[in-house]
């Protein structure tokens, strides 16, 4: 059933750690080799964030270009977005598609060396509103299991490609191995739900803040991007004075890694550098910090509803 109200006029009075006011997360969603491909027996090549807006290479036929932009983000993007990081010494969350490590295990290994946190982003880059629900429950344990030993740690939270089937997140609690979920773009903020009888917490995400926006249409250059999230940021953090905020920056190897859009990223890095009231963080420290200082109670909002799916 559907949410229209969520906190509405009653937010809860959470400050993040060192009283900062907003919450910034970094996302880089690793998916390059779990998308769709004639190889691996989906019939088609993969059509969606690439550099194109409509695909060259009939239906049923291997997009040879295609599938060189999404190596981009695997051979080059992913390196620059990690040395960036990594020199900034800055958090980041990995939303990985977990047949993408598997095939790559130098990013794995990477990011093993890290402290990054990882959501489990299906165990491939597949639409899972597709999926029946059996063979959905299969690719949530398998991205689990997998993403365990390439990384060697395991997902704390899960997101789907753009959206979740009905059954998704009934399924991930059912899975036991997951703390949160971040399918929804509805609230500024976390909050609680109830899945077959069980509090749930929701990580919310956004496809706002997101890099996609740079091949969708709207934003064409780093700049733009960069002055959008300066934009995004400024709203939020004066917001963040007298109320909690939450900002999520969603990053594409193949897309954000690329020179004269990264370049745009780093305009915003340097706007929020030293700001006070801010804390940078991974999403496992958003959802650890919610669950604690603000923790389930039943019926504490008033329009909260019990839930089988989203």
């Amino acid at each position: 059933m559907r949410d229209f109200i969520g906190y509405a006029d009653r937010l809860p009075n959470v400050r993040w750690p060192g009283d900062a006011g907003l919450a910034v997360n970094f996302v880089l969603n690793y998916e390059e080799g779990a998308e769709h491909s004639i190889e691996d027996g989906d019939g088609r090549s993969e059509n969606a964030l690439i550099e194109v807006n409509q695909p060259r290479v009939p239906a049923g036929g291997r997009d040879l270009a295609a599938q060189s932009m999404y190596e981009y983000g695997s051979r080059a993007g992913f390196w620059r977005l990690h040395r960036l990081f990594c020199e900034r010494g800055l958090p980041l969350t990995v939303f990985a598609a977990a047949l993408a490590l598997e095939r790559n295990p130098q990013v794995a290994a990477a990011i093993r060396e890290t402290d990054w946190d990882i959501v489990g982003h299906g165990w491939r880059w597949i639409e899972h509103y597709r999926l029946d629900e059996a063979t959905e429950r299969d690719h949530i344990a398998r991205a689990f299991e997998s993403i365990s030993q390439t990384t060697g740690r395991q997902p704390q939270g899960w997101y789907c490609r753009y959206s979740p089937s009905e059954a998704t997140r009934r399924l991930v609690v059912e899975h036991g191995g997951f703390t949160y979920d971040s399918d929804a773009y509805n609230d500024d903020v976390p909050y609680w739900t109830v899945v077959s009888g069980k509090p749930h917490l929701i990580v919310p995400y956004s496809l706002v803040t997101n890099d996609a926006k740079l091949t969708a249409g709207g934003l064409v250059t780093g700049r733009d991007y960069g002055d959008f999230l300066i934009d995004s940021f400024d709203v939020l953090h004066r917001e963040g004075q007298t109320m909690p905020r939450m900002m999520s920056v969603g990053m594409h190897p193949r897309l954000l890694g690329h020179p004269g859009r990264v370049s745009g990223l780093m305009r915003f890095l340097d706007h929020i550098s030293g700001k006070s009231g801010v804390w940078v963080c991974r999403r496992a420290d958003i959802a650890s910090h919610w669950r604690q200082e603000a923790p389930f109670v039943p019926m504490a909002i008033p329009n909260m509803r019990s839930e089988l799916s989203p």
